[in-house]
């Protein structure tokens, strides 16, 4: 476990180092720059901003300078949200997005793992049938059309939710839910895949011989087994989460990273950008990682190598 831990971290090290190298000069490609859209600029004065900011420097210089600001934690000041370092915005506005990821992940989970092993144990009945098509709506129906939905049902007609910011408990229902619907619905498909699987497998089968009630079975070697796909998931999930944030985010006007990614983008703000994309592919290869090292407790079958 220990080795294999140790090599991940070093593939993750080289991972993220070419995400790095990779987003700095595609960047670098777009033309343009930062100050570009600062209106009645002189060219003294953006001289002095890209004299200030490193980037009248060569390319090959600011990319040396950059990976070993970066091996020391600092990931540079923003451009355009001046006296504020990259690492202060990430700092307050992920776990903005985190909150809001974190309760969607947790409601996919708590829905589609249920509903995929009702329809599994359902098979073929209406009751099969309603969460089959529930689902493939769920997985065919972009984020921004529920979102849109949702504010025409719940505060448009019925006036029961807020569209915008995050002033009390009830704004974080409609963001929540848009983000939910499609991984809950790809996880009900997965799990009732691999339960049905699951249950007609010969140990299943022997289990149910030797007297072992239908509640009893499928709990202890029918869930266990049926889940790990739905595991195996949960990296991808975090992924569509964090991204697919970034448009529920920009729609109900959330203060997240999200906005704060698309806002650099527009903005051209060479260091948040930079930042941004860095600490996202972080996060995602480490929970990658986690998710791997995961099976190994849920199946101790399964070898890591």
């Amino acid at each position: 476990m220990a080795k294999y831990i140790i090599k991940r971290i070093a593939m993750a090290i080289i991972t993220i180092f070419a995400v790095a190298t990779v987003t700095f000069f595609v960047m670098n490609m777009v033309p343009g720059g930062p100050f570009m859209s600062e209106k009645a600029i002189s060219p003294q004065a953006q001289a002095a901003l890209n004299e200030k900011y490193g980037l009248d420097k060569p390319l090959s210089e600011q990319y040396v300078t950059y990976m070993k600001d970066i091996l020391h934690g600092d990931l540079g000041l923003s451009v355009k949200q001046r006296g504020r370092t990259v690492n202060m915005i990430i700092g307050t506005k992920f776990p903005v997005s985190a909150r809001i990821g974190g309760m969607a992940i947790l409601a996919a989970v708590l829905i589609g793992v249920p509903l995929g092993s009702i329809a599994a144990f359902k098979r073929g009945t209406i009751v099969d049938n309603i969460i089959i098509v529930f689902s493939t709506c769920g997985i065919a129906v972009p984020s921004f059309v529920v979102c849109t939905i949702l504010m025409y049902v719940l505060s448009l007609k019925l006036g029961l939710l807020p569209t915008f910011g995050l002033g009390s408990w009830k704004n974080y229902i409609m963001p929540v839910m848009a983000l939910a619907l499609y991984p809950s619905s790809y996880i009900a498909r997965l799990m009732r895949s691999s339960m049905l699987d699951v249950m007609g497998q010969d140990y299943m089968r022997t289990a149910r011989a030797k007297g072992l009630s239908q509640l009893v079975s499928i709990f202890k070697h029918a869930l266990r087994n049926a889940i790990l796909p739905v595991v195996t998931y949960l990296g991808p999930l975090l992924a569509y989460t964090v991204t697919g944030s970034f448009i529920v985010e920009k729609i109900f006007t959330i203060p997240g990273l999200g906005s704060e990614f698309i806002g650099s983008i527009t903005g051209r703000d060479y260091p948040l950008i930079m930042g941004t994309t860095i600490f996202l592919a972080a996060l995602m290869v480490v929970m990658n990682v986690l998710v791997d090292v995961a099976y190994k407790f849920i199946d101790p079958r399964i070898n890591l190598k």
